[in-house]
């Protein structure tokens, strides 16, 4: 008998090769076959934190166009539902209308209000400036407003100015 001898138990190695591929397989599998949403947003400039810039201004209330969203998603402007395309023309012409720049566009949504409804509403309200200040820079310069110099988009905005107030509505948009 051998006392020196012992019997090795030896693990044997796992084949990894293929590992590596099939991970990379996957991968490209899920995101192939995944959906990336985009989000949505609205730019907005917001009003500077200083104190002192934010000055109070009373507004008539003939300088004052209310937009509203109820909790069924139906869009009001002064009272009166529309479709986002009137919401348009209706802001259009009623900043249009006005000599001065003391317009006021007051939007309240209700809180169970979608955010489709809302960005169908804002985009109505920001493409009706935009074709104004569109309409002024051809008037003026002769090209849009998109072509326009700096001095001259301050021109323009200055007589187009988005002045938007937003707040939100508890009991539903119309009033």
């Amino acid at each position: 008998m051998r006392i020196g001898w012992r019997k090795r138990n030896e693990v044997p190695e796992l084949n990894t090769t293929s590992t590596a591929d099939i991970s990379f397989m996957l991968l490209v599998f899920f995101l192939v076959t995944s959906s990336m949403d985009v989000d949505k947003g609205l730019g907005r400039k917001l009003a500077p934190l200083d104190d002192q810039q934010q000055e109070q201004q009373d507004v008539q209330r003939s300088n004052v166009l209310q937009v509203s969203i109820d909790e069924h998603d139906a869009l009001f402007c002064d009272g009166r539902q529309v479709t986002p395309a009137e919401l348009q023309r209706q802001v259009a012409s009623f900043v249009a209308s006005r000599q001065t720049a003391q317009h006021v566009i007051a939007v309240e949504a209700d809180r169970h209000a979608t955010y489709n409804t809302y960005f169908e509403m804002q985009n109505a309200i920001v493409a009706a400036y935009q074709g104004l200040r569109d309409q002024m820079a051809r008037r003026q310069y002769g090209h849009a407003f998109s072509e326009c110099s700096q001095e001259e988009r301050e021109t323009v905005m200055a007589r187009y100015p988005q002045r938007i107030r937003e707040g939100v509505s508890e009991k539903g948009g119309q009033p």
